[in-house]
């Protein structure tokens, strides 16, 4: 029989764990304090501290009651003064591409023509014959070169092709949507001056540029592209995804970039990152879109979406399309000329029915469709399929629909955007860089009107996010976010920037990098903002980016990225 002293004892001990345990779940795992915490809730502005627990927020207030959740293993972080937002979004990107733009030539700071023949003279003295030479990012309208011998701006191969006579060499524009390739990668794909017009016959939704003499001139647009694409050696090294996978997280990392909308990939990234999210190793919140290959779609139409409703680290639930091409090679699709090419209206990449078709089974399985479109006729075109297929399917609420890029509006069709409830997917920094010279393709009324027009969409109600499209651009949010507020290029130009009515407060710019970038992912209830209850992802900078002069933000540096109350990164 046990004594009523055991059973006294017994139930001290009881009440013992029974406090121990309730005041362990009130204390916090960590809090972040002294510095100016910046929520990007309206209601709440700024607080002095953030209490973290089991990955989540559990207080964002003053410090003396963050305090008072303070236990004895609670790890506290003084900011010292630093600056704490939400984690950034990066809305439109390309991830396994940012990884592989670290492996090839990098073309994106070259300022002539010569700077890449010397660059690929080097490449090929490392290489042996026959082996491919691959580069990205170099774009003709910001090279100093007078553009003499060029056509339509553009370079032509043969001072290429003669540094490289036995090596195909393929330089991918910073767009993505051109490339210039020598002679040796066109004598493998059979590109010749005698097989061009049958090519020509052959070929929907690209150009191969020739000359007057009708000889090609190593500019592929568009489809063209994959004449030479699909000579080149497919990659299946797993070693060689692994190392493009880590260096794309890296890079995320390293900007405080804790979400990341992953514009149009196949099954074999997505079970990569997969892989990744099952060993702990995902260190980026993924929102993916597939790309638009029937095969794959069925496949997922059949299965449905996959919301991680768990670990949130990985969502498959959109679709990407491609509608027109972009401005710098004059692909985006236009409702008139081409101000700087008469008679040329652009590319229509995707037949409008193919788009139309995939809208309507994207809201029937339940997934979102992004489309790229850039040109005033490509936007048209998407908005009008949306708005066929939303009728079609009116019974499908808040489908968020999205047009990725946005950039360049016919007057009637921006406020269509938010009649629609379809989201403006922009990159602001896409300004800083194609401005100075997009008005030689649009002229003075269309830029005006209808290029990057953020307020303009604002103030009609439409949702704007924000991105870099890398590897066409850095992932560097903090240039986004200069471009945003200054509308001025990298170098400081012009004084009061460009069509300055259409620049973002700081406020608005941190939302279309936060909680609106959450919102085009579904995401809202859980991230984008510093709130009780929301996922525990923050960027830590070095300077207070919502009141320093503007040209300090672009000197600011990430110094800590947390995801889900862990930090991922640390400067020092």
């Amino acid at each position: 029989m046990i004594s009523i002293k055991s059973q006294l004892k017994s139930l001290f001990f009881l009440l013992i764990t029974i406090f121990t345990t309730n005041c362990t779940s009130q204390t916090a795992d960590t809090i972040f304090m002294g510095g100016n915490i910046y929520t990007v809730n309206e209601n709440k502005g700024k607080v002095e501290a953030v209490a973290i627990k089991d990955g989540k927020i559990m207080y964002a207030g003053t410090t003396e009651e963050a305090t008072k959740l303070k236990g004895s293993k609670t790890q506290v972080i003084n900011l010292n003064g630093k600056t704490m937002i939400p984690g950034f979004i990066d809305s439109h990107g390309h991830f396994m591409g940012m990884g592989y733009s670290k492996l090839i030539l990098d073309l994106t700071q070259v300022e002539t023509y010569a700077e890449i023949i010397t660059m690929v003279e080097e490449a090929v003295e490392k290489a042996k014959p026959g082996e491919w030479i691959i580069g990205r990012g170099w774009h003709q309208d910001k090279w100093n070169d007078s553009k003499e011998g060029f056509l339509y701006g553009f370079p032509t191969h043969e001072e290429l092709s003669a540094v490289s006579p036995k090596n195909p060499v393929v330089l991918r524009h910073a767009s993505g949507h051109s490339e210039l390739v020598n002679e040796k990668a066109m004598e493998l794909a059979g590109i010749s001056k005698s097989s061009l017009n049958e090519m020509k016959k052959n070929l929907s939704g690209g150009e191969i540029m020739s000359d007057e003499n009708g000889n090609p001139t190593g500019i592929l647009n568009e489809s063209a592209m994959q004449l030479v694409g699909s000579k080149m050696p497919s990659d299946n090294d797993p070693k060689m995804a692994y190392k493009i996978i880590d260096l794309a997280l890296q890079e995320c990392r390293k900007n405080g970039v804790t979400g990341f909308h992953d514009a149009g990939t196949g099954q074999s990234a997505i079970d990569l990152y997969n892989e990744y999210k099952n060993k702990g190793k995902l260190t980026v919140r993924m929102h993916v879109m597939l790309r638009n290959d029937s095969t794959l779609l069925n496949n997922w139409f059949e299965n449905g979406p996959v919301i991680d409703s768990v670990d949130h680290l990985l969502n498959v639930r959109s679709i990407k399309l491609v509608s027109d091409g972009a401005l710098g090679n004059r692909g985006a699709w236009l409702l008139e000329d081409y101000s700087d090419k008469a008679g040329w209206r652009g590319l229509e990449t995707t037949p409008v029915e193919q788009m139309q078709q995939v809208a309507m089974d994207a809201l029937q399985y339940g997934f979102q469709v992004g489309t790229h479109a850039i040109g005033d006729r490509g936007n048209k075109e998407v908005l009008d399929i949306y708005e066929k297929a939303f009728k079609a399917y009116p019974q499908k609420k808040d489908p968020r629909f999205r047009i990725e890029h946005s950039q360049h509006l016919n007057l009637e069709d921006i406020p269509r955007f938010a009649e629609l409830g379809v989201i403006a997917s922009m990159q602001t920094i896409h300004m800083a860089s194609d401005r100075p010279w997009a008005i030689d393709r649009l002229g003075e009324k269309r830029i005006e009107e209808g290029a990057y027009v953020w307020q303009k969409l604002l103030k009609t109600g439409a949702t704007v996010i924000n991105g870099t499209d890398v590897p066409v651009e850095p992932i560097n949010p903090l240039a986004g976010f200069y471009a945003a507020i200054t509308r001025k290029t990298l170098k400081g130009l012009p004084e009061g920037g460009y069509e300055a009515e259409q620049k973002m407060s700081r406020d608005e710019a941190l939302k279309s990098y936060t909680l609106s970038g959450a919102y085009g992912s579904f995401e809202e209830d859980i991230k984008g903002t510093i709130e009780k209850g929301k996922l525990a992802d923050f960027a830590i900078l070095d300077k207070d980016i919502m009141t320093i002069p503007e040209e300090d933000i672009l000197l600011t540096k990430v110094v800590m990225t947390v995801l889900g109350g862990e930090v991922i990164y640390s400067a020092e």
